[in-house]
């Protein structure tokens, strides 16, 4: 079976704009680098903020197979958490990032383009970092509350360290907040009533 064009072409917009940066480029030059013509995107994405949130998506599908190989290959959740925090604070993965944010920020506004982004930015998520959580033996709502909490206190991480640049303290924050979410929730106390029963 043939590849599906848009798929191939999107898998040479992808690896250009790995290679060379990213926001800066005009359609023109991204399709001049993954060798072909403006025409073309335009037809299969449909604008320049469409074709990189395509790229986005790509981009964030792979990162979501480093945190699966990640969780299958490890016993400790703590270590998981600390792995995926270094691949994801990788400097070689900056300019993929900074797109991720500018996207990100240009989606919040109702265009055309931006909904595929917006449908699938937490629920692409949504499911992998939940199975990584229920591995650890959180019931099904627990679970859910500390994928989206752990998914948006990453991100917040993120931007703080391509902001900031500090990178030691936003390791540091990132150790800690390793420990916090991947700890089982407290016991509840069971407080002995007059009669001898527990409350």
């Amino acid at each position: 079976m043939a590849a599906d064009p848009r798929v191939a072409l999107l898998d040479r917009c992808v690896a250009f704009l790995k290679e060379g940066g990213f926001s800066r480029l005009s359609l023109r030059e991204i399709a001049a680098g993954a060798g072909t013509s403006h025409r073309m995107l335009l037809y299969h994405f449909g604008s320049r903020e469409g074709l990189l949130a395509q790229v986005v998506g790509r981009i964030e599908a792979e990162q979501r197979q480093t945190l699966s190989t990640l969780a299958t290959g490890s016993d400790d959740p703590t270590e998981v958490s600390r792995s995926f925090w270094r691949r994801l604070a990788d400097p070689d993965l900056a300019p993929a990032e900074r797109l991720f944010f500018e996207i990100y920020a240009q989606a919040l506004y109702d265009r055309s383009w931006g909904e595929p982004f917006r449908a699938s930015v937490i629920a692409a998520w949504a499911g992998p970092v939940e199975e990584v959580f229920g591995r650890l033996g959180f019931d099904e709502t627990e679970a859910r509350l500390r994928a989206r909490l752990a998914l948006a206190a990453t991100r917040g991480l993120l931007l703080d360290l391509l902001i900031t640049g500090d990178r030691e303290t936003a390791d540091a924050a990132a150790e800690l907040f390793a420990r916090i979410i991947t700890s089982p929730p407290p016991a509840t106390n069971s407080v002995p009533a007059e009669d001898g029963r527990t409350n």
